[in-house]
């Protein structure tokens, strides 16, 4: 969709608040959208290796945006320790600083079951089949034409995705 500059300098406005939180090498990717009556922004901020991400629908862009970026600096609050040598120095402090919080508990990062399964080798077409059919969310296998392992997923909005490694 083609965003007019009053919207476009409203997101470089919102974003640059991240700007304390990350050194320069952080690339922060914006897609607009509407569905129905409302307007949806999602947000994917990449530094070293490391995806922040938040997601909105909401009446206007302006409130899905508000949202987002309270979304994201959670996410930096709630991993602080783990996130410490990704985040510019004095990160966390400045936020704390800012929003009058202490910073979030961190969750403990527990794996709770591993699985080995054989990964079939079949097309696409065939993977979401078999995901349906198991009643999944997702669905791991490999690709008959480039022999690649990748995903199958079910998308929020009723669609499919597919995660392809890069080489």
């Amino acid at each position: 969709m083609d965003v007019d500059d009053s919207l476009r300098t409203l997101i470089d406005k919102k974003l640059s608040r991240l700007d304390k939180f990350f050194r320069d090498d952080a690339v922060a990717h914006v897609t607009l959208s509407r569905e129905k009556n409302a307007e949806r922004l999602e947000v994917t901020v990449s530094n070293n290796g490391t995806l922040f991400r938040g997601e909105k629908s909401d009446k206007t862009f302006n409130n899905a945006l508000d949202s987002v970026m309270d979304i994201i600096e959670r996410q930096i609050r709630r991993n602080k320790t783990r996130l410490g040598r990704n985040l510019r120095d004095g990160a966390i402090k400045t936020l704390s600083e800012e929003t009058g919080e202490s910073a979030e508990p961190e969750e403990e990062l527990v794996t709770v079951r591993r699985k080995e399964f054989e990964v079939g080798e079949m097309s696409e077409e065939e993977a979401i089949l078999q995901m349906e059919l198991l009643n999944h969310d997702f669905y791991m296998f490999r690709n008959t034409d480039d022999k690649k392992i990748e995903v199958v997923y079910k998308r929020l909005n009723g669609g499919f995705g597919v995660l392809v490694p890069e080489d």
